[in-house]
């Protein structure tokens, strides 16, 4: 009994010790496995950083009997991130589901990712391996399979681009006064009782406002004198230019007082010898019998004899011409055109500071154009809807200002009140882009896409949220060729790298933050153009000072790192 005894303590040990022996073999030798990383930088993509690990293991190497874990980690300082998925291989004589690996050697392929952080830029892809083999397991040293994370897609520039609605101030307002003068027919005097009518009078107290008034100007006064197309034309031609006559010669008196204008320069003299525009018109607007007949001799025959003469044959319907139509037509008409002078700029800014409620409706929208001062805009823009609470202007654009202001949450508030009052692609615009700022990607997206027509404006709010998403070519698309950061951006990223420095080339940044200036750096260093990289750092750095930090620990211009003038430039 205590020989067998022996026997199983012997036998225990010897598999122990051969249980151990595997996995201590697999742990020295684990420098044969091979591994190919892709990329071979890690870089940052729709807010994630992606990974392929191909990992080969040698002839002799894999033991039988063992399972082994792999769990790639991106480890920084302050924490490390452990991608979702691990890795779990095993011998060909383990009872399990996994990926076998023969003791010939073989292979696997991982891919697997981790959301991104900005701590990840300084980082190290670690994968940490465990093997067990029955009752017992053992840690391997950790293998580094690559440095760093590139951020440059979260360089994308998520800057609003607001559109205002505009005001139709015009500061000139044309305005005009009308009279007629009627005759008989075959007549050119002025009757009394035509200068008693109540459109002659209307006329004269017209232009006496007007020349009291300093803010209205006289510009020009037309006189259009007619016959009608019944008789010869060349007895009509002679009675429109008598009438024209006598209807100069009664307006010029109604002026004679008037020193703001002058005679020679201020009337504007017409005559029209038969006045078949007007017959047609009257004959259209009117219910006299073969009204339809008549209109289509008009449209068949443009000799005006011929005309007269199948109109005349029409008996009946040529005596209710003679009585409904043809009276109208014997007329000098007279319109006095004035300009209304409105308040300068200078009056406008006063009042809307002192008092809008004095104001026009264009005149508190423009009043805002006037002035750079953001609490004035919205001070004049909340005054004028107080006004006009139905005008979606206004109400846009104190959405449009308080978004400058950096007061998001308001702004949404004030643009979906104008959203009640019109539902237009403006407010529907700036509202996409306040989802933008706000990180709500989707909302912002529906929203401009439930445009009636895409803008310039909305294109770029696309185009931005395609960069963050990892749709390059989409974003360039959106952004066509635009002048901008953001394009240069969604070129490079979409690996266009000429055209995106021609792009950056082909403007001047007006951007504070000076990432065209860091992304002119980026570009020059992966065309390995040492003086286009500095230059670009210098400009990003002129900006903002902390891009010197962030040049020193970005992988894209790590060759450049120990070069004395690049840190000259970042110390």
């Amino acid at each position: 009994m205590k020989k067998f005894k022996s026997y199983f303590i012997l036998i225990l040990a010897a598999t122990l010790m051969s249980g151990c022996s595997g996995l201590n073999k697999m742990k020295k030798n684990a420098d044969l496995i091979q591994y190919e990383v892709t990329p071979e930088v890690l870089e940052s993509h729709a807010g994630l950083v992606d990974v392929t690990i191909k990992g080969n293991f040698p002839e002799k190497y894999f033991d039988k009997k063992t399972t082994l874990t792999a769990t790639p980690v991106l480890t920084y300082a302050g924490g490390e991130s452990a991608f979702e998925k691990v890795q779990v291989l095993q011998g060909e004589k383990v009872m399990a589901n996994n990926q076998v690996i023969t003791y010939t050697g073989g292979n696997f392929t991982y891919t697997g990712s981790v959301p991104y952080n900005e701590d990840m830029k300084v980082s190290e892809l670690m994968l940490r391996i465990s093997a067990e083999r029955g009752a017992k397991s053992l840690d391997f040293e950790p293998v580094k399979l690559a440095d760093g994370v590139i951020a440059t897609s979260t360089l994308v520039h998520k800057h609003v681009r607001p559109v205002s609605m505009a005001d139709a101030f015009e500061r000139i307002t044309p305005e005009s006064q009308k009279a007629d003068i009627n005759y008989v027919i075959n007549r050119s005097d002025i009757r009394s009782s035509e200068l008693r009518a109540e459109d002659i009078a209307k006329l004269r107290e017209y232009i006496e406002s007007v020349e009291a008034d300093p803010d209205r100007v006289f510009k020009v006064t037309t006189i259009s004198s007619y016959a009608s197309p019944d008789g010869k034309f060349d007895f009509n031609e002679k009675l429109s230019g008598n009438r024209g006559s006598s209807a100069d010669q009664f307006i010029k008196r109604e002026f004679r007082n008037v020193e703001s204008v002058s005679i020679e320069d201020f009337f504007d003299s017409k005559t029209t010898a038969e006045d078949w525009e007007g017959f047609k018109e009257e004959v259209e607007n009117s219910n006299i019998p073969d009204k339809d007949l008549i209109l289509r001799v008009l449209s068949m025959y443009s000799d005006p004899e011929v005309r007269e003469r199948e109109i005349r044959n029409m008996s009946s319907a040529f005596e209710a011409l003679k009585t409904d139509i043809l009276p109208k037509l014997r007329r000098s008409t007279m319109i006095v055109n004035v300009d209304k002078i409105g308040r300068t700029d200078e009056q406008i800014i006063s009042q809307a500071k002192s008092d809008p409620s004095v104001l026009s409706l264009e005149e508190m929208l423009y009043a805002a154009t006037l002035t750079e001062d953001l609490n004035d805009q919205l001070s004049f823009f909340r005054a004028a809807f107080a006004a006009n609470p139905s005008d979606v202007r206004a109400a846009n654009n104190i959405g449009v200002v308080l978004m400058a202001q950096g007061k998001t949450d308001e702004a949404i508030t004030a643009l979906e009140r104008a959203r009640s009052v019109e539902n237009n692609d403006f407010v529907k615009s700036n509202l996409a882009f306040c989802s933008l700022v706000n990180g709500e990607l989707e909302k912002a997206e529906d929203m401009f896409n439930s445009m009636s027509a895409q803008t310039t404006d909305s294109k770029c709010g696309l185009g931005m949220i395609a960069i963050t998403k990892g749709e390059y070519d989409a974003a360039a698309n959106y952004f066509g060729t635009v002048p901008c950061f953001n394009t240069a951006l969604a070129q490079y990223l979409k690996g266009d790298i000429n055209r995106a420095k021609a792009t950056l080339d082909g403007f001047t940044p007006k951007c504070t933050t000076g990432k065209p200036g860091y992304l002119k750096a980026v570009v020059g260093a992966r065309l390995d153009d040492k003086n286009y990289m500095l230059a670009g750092l210098r400009e990003a750095i002129g900006f903002d000072s902390s891009w010197k930090d962030y040049a020193k620990t970005d992988i894209v211009l790590s060759k450049f790192w120990e070069d004395d003038a690049f840190k000259a430039l970042v110390q």
